[in-house]
């Protein structure tokens, strides 16, 4: 799905580049620089999920999931500088007034450029979400956020369009443009650096972790619930109290139900460390 993406970017970035150098639209130039954007972050996106997936090694016992996490910050540091590009050079524009009159083949380039990635959005979040990756939700919103700056390309350029004396919408709506890309940039920056400095998943995950674990048989408590999350995947620690009588073997036998019940109870549950306590 990446390289459909990755292919379908390419594309956009000739059809936008060439309308928009034609009919000098700052927005539609706009638009072009960040599906340049788009091009890098989907190769970055590539090389993350197809690394960050590898088995565990001798040199990286816990696997190479961070490899995922360092590829979704570096596509939120792009979008970001993308987006202050982009702001920069429509502010410029309309400070001196060079401002290109509109054309419709802005409309029409603006128009395909929404509709293709807006349904590349669709397929890769799916995806991405039956995968738990982080990568390719990181990329699926970037497809969405060149679709709403396409979006705002469309509403600009048709309103200089539909009225000449407006033409100082088209770098607005490139502004416009400049904000989309920036706030998904820094969700991306954001999400990744709490997986970096192992920031635990949401309390409800964490709550039904326990309830998992104290609906094995034998289990009589859990408590020292510690989690991380590390591209996309968590990892568990666990303490299960039993009943002292138990003999080491019995206790072991629980300790595995508890370590399947929570990979099958939770998608991105993938490595599960269980310590036995006795009751008192």
């Amino acid at each position: 799905m990446l390289v459909i993406g990755l292919l379908a970017n390419v594309l956009l970035v000739g059809l936008k580049g060439w309308v928009g150098l034609l009919t000098r639209s700052q927005a539609l130039l706009a638009d072009a620089v960040h599906s340049i954007s788009d091009v890098v972050t989907d190769i970055v996106a590539l090389v993350g999920l197809w690394w960050g997936r590898q088995e565990e090694d001798a040199d990286h016992p816990w696997g190479h999931g961070r490899i995922e996490t360092f590829a979704g910050m570096l596509v939120g540091v792009l979008l970001i500088a993308a987006a202050v590009g982009i702001a920069y050079s429509a502010t410029r524009s309309l400070m001196t007034g060079q401002v290109a009159p509109a054309s419709g083949w802005v409309l029409v380039a603006a128009a395909v450029s929404l509709v293709i990635k807006e349904a590349m959005y669709w397929y890769t979040v799916v995806v991405g979400r039956r995968l738990a990756s982080t990568v390719l939700v990181a990329n699926a919103w970037h497809h969405r956020s060149d679709a709403l700056s396409s979006l705002a390309v469309l509403i600009g350029a048709g309103a200089a369009y539909l009225n000449p004396e407006w033409s100082w919408a088209d770098p607005t709506a490139a502004i416009v443009v400049g904000y989309f890309v920036a706030r998904v940039g820094v969700r991306l920056v954001h999400q990744s650096f709490r997986e970096v400095v192992d920031t635990a998943p949401e309390q409800e995950m964490v709550a039904r972790i326990r309830d998992l674990a104290t609906g094995v048989e034998g289990v009589r408590d859990a408590h020292d619930i510690r989690a991380r999350l590390s591209g996309g995947q968590v990892f568990v620690e666990i303490h299960l109290v039993v009943d002292r009588s138990l003999t080491v073997s019995e206790g072991h036998v629980i300790a595995k139900q508890v370590e399947s019940a929570l990979k099958n109870g939770i998608d991105q549950v993938t490595r599960v460390i269980t310590h036995i306590d006795p009751d008192e």
